[in-house]
Parts: structure tokens; C-alpha cells; sequence
């Protein structure tokens, strides 16, 4: 007769799952209270979200180092612990958005607030795991749930966009399954850290090779899918226009840590193993990515669209220094979504500052580059932040992403990519033009006459946002150093 399994819950570890429960409790406490009242004012569960992503960010903070729980399938190590707290400072960054007008009707529903919830919860998953089974139960959380959130915007090209992402992401999910289910064949295992002690005792038998590369080509397509990266990349530009302008930006930042975060492990580990052709790979995609996104981010009309490619083409830049594989490599991504953060979400958000109700400058967009035009007229403050955040996502020193790009671009020349670090200095020249155009357009062109009604957003959760997103890019200049140095002794402390 067998004995029975006995597991303590001293052994389970659960306070590496605290984080997490707390996202998921939340959301469902906000829709018990909407069954019990319905009446309640969306200013409550604007609140109630931010506090239980405070808390959320308090258990995450509290987590130890280098620690595994749940049967071992829970992996809370620098990496996770730096882009959880990423996710979840965007996402306070975020929800405050929710109060900023009465237009938006899909902040009034408590749905969003709680399928808001379940997003930030399947992305903490996702990097807070080296079980390949947990990331993709992560993954497609965060998916279903971001996918309706697109959808409450109700307009028709929401719908499209929402469908849009949704046809990618259930094709990203299918590549990622099949990529896993071709490791776990060649190794019986689906931990990371298992599978790459298995393969470095097997990568010298005949046709393994081939079975590994079919394996990284797989995860490769999957990820390539979450990063839009080049050629999986075309969804962006019309998901992100269809999104309300805000989300568009979050879209742009916390999907893409959670994914940077998987990549970081599935591929640092081929390439530990001296699987080249895997490094080889993702050079080859992060220098077309960055590449071409630039170039169509030259002759977009629409800003929004303009902002949309110049997010692929960062996110091609930071691939690369995946690539590179090294403690200094590793640290320069996390450095360098920290700054883009708040730069990114706070140019999306301006966006928002101007609404028209009807399409006054373009029948096709809601964001021509006419709709900027004297804007240092119409609204001086306006201008001048949002010249500075374009300045900042050109890379223009001493603005907060000059900073992320210049470590990245030192991480890549130390590991002996002088090549790829001149190529990024160029990329970085060509995405000048378009910011700059922007900037143009606000400060030497006329406003564009017209008697349609302008509706300026100007509440103050909008302004506070945009305001504390201002702040951070400036302050961040004088504070690049001690981040560096935190997020180095968490990386190097996890072993990457």
C-alpha cells in the first residue's frame, strides 16, 4: 500500500504566492460588491484598486531573494521581484485615469477594475515563475483579460483591435505550447532549471541539436508575438489605435516586461548552454525590429500610430541586449523600462489632454499631427511636457532614456558588440526625426482653425498623472546611479 504524500505548509512556501492572491482577492471583492450594490460610485473601486496595488506592491517588497515555493514551482528571485514591482508602480500609474471623465464610459464599469486586476495577477505569474506551465497559465490570464479591456472601449475600431489581439495572442499561445511541449519531450521536464541540466548532458547526441532548435524557433515566435517584434509585429500600430489612449501606453510597458522577463530566462538559458544560433536569432530580430519600426514611424500622420511604432522600435533595442547575456546586459533592461515607463504612459496620456466629438483634422485618425499644431499657444504647459517627453523617448541627454539607452548600448560595446552599439546609435538618430517633428508641429506651426467644439480634459487625476509621469523623467537623471546599482546587486544576487 502506498504511503500517503504528507506536504507542510511550511514547505509550500505561500508567501510567494501572497502578491498574486492579493490581485486576484481584489478583483474578486470588487465584483461581490457590485453584486451587492450596484449603485456604488466608480470612484470607490478606483480606490479600492489602488490601495490593493499598494499592499500588493508591500508583500512583493517584503519577498525574499532567491526563494522557491508551491512545489517548487514559484521562483521569487531579483528578476522577479524588480519587474513585479514594475508592473505594479505602472498599473497605480494607471488606474487614477479611471476618474479623469465622464466620456469614458468603461471606467464606469467595475468589470474593468476587476478584470484589471486579474491582468496585473497573470503578469506577476509570468515573471515570478520558471515552470513553463505556470508562465503560460500567467500568459493567458493577463491575454483574456487585456483583450476585454480593449473591447470596453466600445467603439468600432476597438472591436477590431480587441479582436485583432486576440486571433495574435491565441496564436502566440499555440506557439508557445508547442514549444513547450517539444522541451518537455526531449527533457521530461518543464522547469527551466531542470531542463537545462538535462540538455547540457544531452546537446552532444545525435539529432538532439535539431530538436533544440525547433524548440527555440517555437518560443522564439511566441515571444517575437508578445514583443512585436519584426515580422509578428503589424497587430501593434492597430491594437494600440484602437485602445483609449492610456491603455494603449500600459499596453506598451507591462506586457512587454512580463514577456522580456520569460525571454530572459527560456533564451538566457540556450545561450548558456552554447546553443549560438539562439543568440544569433535574436540579434538578427531586435536590429530588424529597431530598424524598420523607425522607418514607419517616419511616414505615419496619426501620433498615436507614430508613438505605437516607436514602442516596437524600443522594444527591439532592449531585445538586443537580451542577447547579449550578461549581468550588465541584463540590468540595462530592467534600467531601461524603468525610465521608459513613466515617459511612454506619460506621452500616451497627453494624448488624452484633447478630444474631439468628431474626427475635426482627419477622417482616418484621432490623433493627426495637425490636431498638435500651436499647441504652445492653445496650452503652453501642455506643450513644453509634451515636447518633454518626446525629447526623452529620442534619447536626447540628459532626459531619463537617454540614460537606459546609454547602458545599453555600454552593455552591448563590454560584451564586444561594438557593431550592434552603433547600430542602436543610429536607430536612435533616425527616431529624432519623427519626436522632433512632433515638436515642430507644437511650437512653429499655427493652430489649425476651426469652429468644431474642443474638449479639453483637463481634471486633475489627469493632470496629477501626467504630472508625477513629468516629475519622474526629470528626477530620474539624478537618480540613474543608485538604480543602477540596485537593480545590478539583484540581478547579480539571482545569478543572471
Amino acid at each position: 500500500m502506498l504511503e500517503p504524500i504528507k506536504v507542510s505548509l511550511e514547505s509550500l512556501n505561500l508567501i510567494t504566492l501572497a502578491p498574486m492572491l492579493l490581485a486576484i482577492a481584489g478583483g474578486l471583492v470588487i465584483l461581490i460588491l457590485d453584486l451587492v450594490n450596484d449603485k456604488l460610485h466608480k470612484s470607490l473601486y478606483v480606490m479600492l484598486t489602488i490601495l490593493i496595488l499598494i499592499v500588493d506592491f508591500g508583500a512583493t517588497v517584503g519577498l525574499n531573494v532567491n526563494e522557491r515555493g508551491f512545489f517548487d514551482v514559484m521562483l521569487i528571485d531579483g528578476i522577479s521581484i524588480i519587474s513585479q514591482l514594475l508592473i505594479i508602480v505602472a498599473s497605480i500609474l494607471f488606474t487614477p485615469l479611471a476618474l479623469t471623465s465622464k466620456r469614458f464610459h468603461e471606467y464606469s464599469y467595475p468589470e474593468f477594475f476587476a478584470l484589471f486586476l486579474f491582468m496585473v495577477a497573470g503578469f506577476q505569474f509570468m515573471v515570478a515563475s520558471d515552470n513553463l506551465i505556470l508562465i503560460f497559465v500567467g500568459l493567458e490570464t493577463a491575454s483574456l483579460s487585456l483583450y476585454t479591456l480593449i473591447a470596453l472601449h466600445n467603439r468600432s475600431n476597438s472591436y477590431e483591435a480587441a479582436v485583432k489581439y486576440f486571433t495574435m495572442g491565441a496564436l502566440a499561445a499555440g506557439f508557445f505550447a508547442m514549444g513547450s511541449a517539444v522541451v518537455y519531450a526531449l527533457t521530461g521536464s518543464i522547469e527551466l532549471y531542470q531542463v537545462a541540466q538535462i540538455l547540457s548532458t544531452r546537446l552532444h547526441e545525435t539529432g538532439i541539436m535539431m530538436a533544440v532548435f525547433g524548440s527555440s524557433v517555437l518560443l522564439m515566435v511566441a515571444m517575437a508575438f508578445k514583443l512585436s517584434l519584426f515580422p509578428f509585429h503589424t497587430w501593434a500600430p492597430d491594437v494600440y489605435e484602437g485602445a483609449s489612449a492610456p491603455l494603449a501606453g500600459y499596453m506598451a510597458i507591462v506586457p512587454k516586461i512580463a514577456a522580456l522577463v520569460v525571454s530572459v530566462r527560456i533564451f538566457g538559458m540556450y545561450i548558456d548552454l552554447g546553443v549560438e544560433w539562439v543568440r544569433v536569432m535574436i540579434l538578427v530580430l531586435a536590429v530588424v525590429t529597431m530598424t524598420l519600426a523607425n522607418l514607419m514611424a517616419l511616414v505615419q500622420e496619426d501620433v498615436k500610430r507614430m508613438l505605437a511604432y516607436s514602442s516596437i522600435s524600443h522594444a527591439g533595442f532592449i531585445m538586443a541586449a537580451l542577447a547579449l547575456d550578461t549581468t550588465e546586459g541584463t540590468t540595462s533592461i530592467f534600467l531601461y523600462y524603468a525610465l521608459f515607463m513613466f515617459t511612454n504612459l506619460g506621452a500616451f496620456t497627453m494624448l488624452w489632454i484633447s478630444r474631439h466629438k468628431v474626427r475635426r483634422f482627419n477622417a482616418r485618425y484621432d490623433h493627426p499631427y495637425e490636431k498638435f499644431a500651436g499647441l504652445i499657444h492653445i496650452m503652453p504647459i501642455g506643450a513644453v511636457i509634451m515636447a518633454l517627453f518626446m525629447l526623452s523617448l529620442a534619447g536626447v541627454p540628459p532626459f531619463s532614456v537617454f540614460w537606459g539607452k546609454i547602458y545599453v548600448m555600454q552593455a552591448a560595446v563590454n560584451a564586444g558588440f561594438v557593431w550592434l552599439a552603433i547600430v542602436m546609435g543610429l536607430n536612435s538618430a533616425i527616431s529624432a526625426y519623427y519626436y522632433l517633428k512632433l515638436i515642430v508641429y507644437m511650437f512653429l506651426k499655427e493652430p489649425v482653425k476651426d469652429t468644431d467644439t474642443v474638449y479639453y480634459n483637463l481634471s486633475r487625476p489627469l493632470m496629477a498623472v501626467i504630472g508625477f509621469a513629468t516629475v519622474a523623467t526629470i528626477t530620474a537623471i539624478f537618480y540613474v546611479q543608485p538604480l543602477v546599482s540596485y537593480l545590478y546587486y539583484m540581478i547579480s544576487a539571482s545569478g543572471y
